[in-house]
C-alpha cells in the first residue's frame, strides 16, 4: 500500500475546488467563561477543499476532493488529482472502512480494529467526525483534565489507550489544535486549525493542517496534509453516497 494512499486513509479530510463560493471567517461575539465547547450541528453535510500532502519521501502532492456526510452513519469522499480523473472514494460507515483505489489498486475493506493493527491508529466514525470538524474528541467527563490557561483551555482525555491533548479557544469554543499519541508509541496525529468560517452561523474550519505518523510493513511514516477548506454547507437534506467496492 503506497505511502500517499496511506496518508489520505488515515484521516480522510478532504473535499473539491472548482466554482467555490467565497469563505466568510467567523469571528466569535463573546468568550467562554465556562467549559462548554462548540460542536458542529448538521444532519447531511457536503463540503469542498484544497489540499495539499507532502510524503516523508519529500513527494509533494496537490489535489482537490469532495466529501458528503451523514452524521453518525456515513462517511463518503472522493479525491481527484486534476483534470476531472478520480483516484480514490472512499466510504466510513459505523462498522468499516471502505477505499476503492483506481491508480493504485490497493483497495481497502478492514474494520477498525483491523485497521488499527495495520497502521497503528486507533479510528472510529465518531473520532473522525470530532477530529474533521475541530470538536473536542470525546465529551468531557470526570476521568478528564481540564485547566484554563489565558484565552484557551487544555484538555488531556486518555482513551482506549489514546493520549488525547486538545486546546479550545474561549472566543469561539473550537478546537484550535490536537495532539494525540497512542500509549505504545504505534501512531500520533498533530491536527492545528489556525483559521475558522462560518457556515450556517457555525463555526467550522477554514483551514487545517496535519501530521501524521503511522506505521506501514516496511516501517514507521510521516505525512502532512494541509487542507483550505473551499465549501462547507450543514444541512438537513439527505444526500446520495455512491459507492462500488
Amino acid at each position: 500500500m503506497n505511502k500517499l494512499f496511506a496518508g489520505v486513509l488515515a484521516l480522510l479530510i478532504i473535499s473539491m475546488a472548482g466554482c467555490a463560493k467565497k469563505v466568510i471567517l467567523y469571528e466569535g461575539d463573546g468568550q467562554m467563561e465556562e467549559f462548554q465547547p462548540v460542536v458542529a450541528k448538521y444532519d447531511y453535510l457536503s463540503a469542498k477543499a484544497k489540499v495539499v500532502i507532502e510524503e516523508e519521501s519529500g513527494k509533494v502532492t496537490r489535489g482537490t476532493l469532495s466529501l458528503r456526510a451523514k452524521k453518525d452513519s456515513v462517511l463518503w469522499f472522493t479525491m481527484s488529482p486534476g483534470m476531472g480523473m478520480e483516484a480514490i472514494r472512499g466510504f466510513f460507515t459505523q462498522d468499516r472502512i471502505q477505499i476503492r483505489d483506481r491508480v493504485g489498486q490497493d483497495d481497502i475493506n478492514l474494520t477498525y480494529e483491523e485497521f488499527e493493527k495495520f497502521y497503528g491508529l486507533k479510528l472510529s466514525l465518531e473520532l473522525f467526525q470530532n477530529v474533521l470538524w475541530a470538536n473536542t474528541p470525546f465529551d468531557f467527563d470526570y476521568q478528564d483534565r481540564l485547566f484554563r490557561v489565558g484565552k484557551k483551555f487544555e484538555l488531556t482525555q486518555i482513551r482506549d489507550q489514546v493520549r488525547y491533548f486538545t486546546k479550545i479557544e474561549t472566543s469561539h469554543g473550537k478546537v484550535s489544535e490536537l495532539v494525540s499519541n497512542s500509549l505504545d508509541d504505534r501512531g500520533s496525529v498533530l491536527a492545528s486549525f489556525p483559521k475558522f468560517q462560518d457556515a450556517a452561523s457555525q463555526p467550522f474550519p477554514a483551514e487545517v493542517l496535519f501530521k501524521l505518523a503511522y506505521q506501514l510493513p516496511e516501517g514507521g511514516q510521516n505525512t502532512i496534509i494541509h487542507l483550505e477548506w473551499t465549501s462547507i454547507e450543514p444541512n438537513s437534506q439527505p444526500l446520495s453516497f455512491p459507492f462500488r467496492f
